[in-house]
């Protein structure tokens, strides 16, 4: 057995204790009130969920176990010579709660390159797509299509104790993982790079054989590890943590659960809000003759799109109260590795210039930058230039929070969602108006 998997089945006996007792003691609590405001407005606030894995915090951004993100970048192990951690470092702590020592990452490295072989049949079927299918379909497809490998839906198909539900979940959730990167580059490279792939190399640790395979020298590693670290897990609250939770709770294997989420992260209310930041910014910089604006003109514009009904893209968010601690992240990574790039002197400029504005404008209830705000200039500048891929990427480093917390579904035995509906007469009634 794994090191990690030894951990995890040392850690979820206690946890189930800890449940049962809140929901046998404690299950009549009252937690949160609904308004018809909140049903009609997308659930948004209403604490319904559970989970260890993240938590948003108004003030600090995410907190991955607990962790802040830059102490999260700070203490989790890091390959002999770089900026960055390991992305297998950073699913332990997903996983457990525990920053992984030497022992612990070596053996995970080595877990997941052993599981890393991607099926045949999965590229085949990809290049049985249409030429023009987006690539995010591509991606959610070749999960889909990998459905045959689940070890959950065997096991359970054969019988199988409702205790022991998390273990075959497990081995799901890290075979899926470890083909994730060269799944979403062979993409890549088959769409945008005349199908001249580059076969993985496995003595690379996760972010630098995705760099190796999209095939961008470094620092491109360091970003590769950056991006899927800060993206990882948001809540479960999010389309696509929900969605995957969801399909979950329906004893869905993780290759259902997952394909279902990915296709909620294409939905331009979530994932695709990279993409739309950086078309934005390029429209703004043509306007400007492809120029630095000075502060004063991009005063201007800036006031001139917010007083015509327009927003400014990757600013402002649902529960942040500060600058997103992933855009500063990303913002001091380019700030040392790309501080003369023309797009992101323009991305600083808005820094400068939006917040301010907004606070005056006085219909922002957080004027700072959220991480949609700087993710795409990073990809553009190293080469990364087409807009649609930016969300298969994003996928690559969602998979860790959500397949994560699917398995602590599983082990926990969380049940099956299933929400009460009013009718809108009903709503009707409680307000008072029949």
């Amino acid at each position: 057995m794994s090191r990690l998997k030894q951990k995890l089945s040392e850690k979820i006996p206690a946890y189930r204790e800890r449940i049962t007792k809140l929901v046998k003691e404690y299950g009549d609590v009252v937690v949160d009130q609904v308004t018809i405001r909140q049903i009609y407005g997308g659930m948004r606030g209403v604490k319904s969920l559970s989970t260890d894995i993240s938590y948003l915090d108004p003030e600090e951004g995410i907190r991955f176990r607990g962790y802040t993100i830059p102490e999260t970048l700070q203490m989790l192990p890091k390959p002999a010579g770089a900026e960055m951690p390991y992305v297998e470092g950073h699913l332990y702590l997903l996983l457990t709660g525990e920053v992984p020592g030497d022992d612990d990452i070596a053996d995970l490295v080595d877990d997941l390159r052993d599981r890393a072989v991607v099926p045949d049949y999965v590229f085949k079927m990809l290049y049985d797509m249409p030429k023009d299918a987006h690539p995010m379909s591509m991606f959610s497809e070749a999960i889909l299509a990998m459905q045959r490998e689940s070890l959950f839906v065997r096991q359970y198909n054969s019988g199988m104790n409702k205790g022991s539900y998390w273990e075959p979940m497990y081995e799901d959730v890290l075979n899926l993982i470890a083909k994730l990167p060269e799944i979403a580059a062979h993409i890549y490279r088959m769409k945008y790079r005349e199908n001249k792939i580059i076969a993985p190399n496995p003595k690379l640790d996760f972010g630098a054989n995705f760099a190796h395979m999209m095939g961008i020298g470094q620092p491109y590693d360091e970003i590769s590890r950056l991006y899927f670290i800060l993206h990882s897990d948001h809540e479960s609250g999010n389309v696509s943590a929900h969605i995957t939770h969801l399909v979950g709770s329906a004893l869905s294997d993780g290759y259902y659960a997952f394909s279902a989420g990915l296709d909620g992260l294409a939905g331009p209310l979530h994932g695709l809000a990279c993409q739309e930041v950086l078309r934005w910014i390029h429209g703004v910089m043509k306007k400007m003759d492809n120029k630095l604006p000075t502060q004063d003109e991009l005063k201007q514009f800036v006031w001139d799109t917010l007083d015509s009904g327009q927003v400014i893209p990757g600013y402002g968010h649902a529960v942040l109260r500060k600058t997103d601690p992933r855009y500063t992240a990303q913002r001091e990574f380019a700030l040392k590795h790309m501080p003369d790039d023309e797009i992101f002197k323009f991305v600083s400029m808005l820094y400068d210039v939006v917040p301010p504005i907004l606070r005056e404008h006085g219909k922002a209830k957080n004027p700072w930058p959220n991480v949609d705000a700087h993710s795409g200039v990073i990809q553009w500048h190293y080469g990364v230039t087409e807009y649609d891929f930016y969300t298969v990427m994003f996928g690559v480093g969602r998979a860790l929070g959500v397949l994560s917390n699917l398995v602590w579904d599983r082990a926990v035995g969380q049940a099956l969602e299933r929400p009460k509906s009013l009718t809108t007469d009903m709503l009707e009634h409680i307000a008072g108006l029949k």
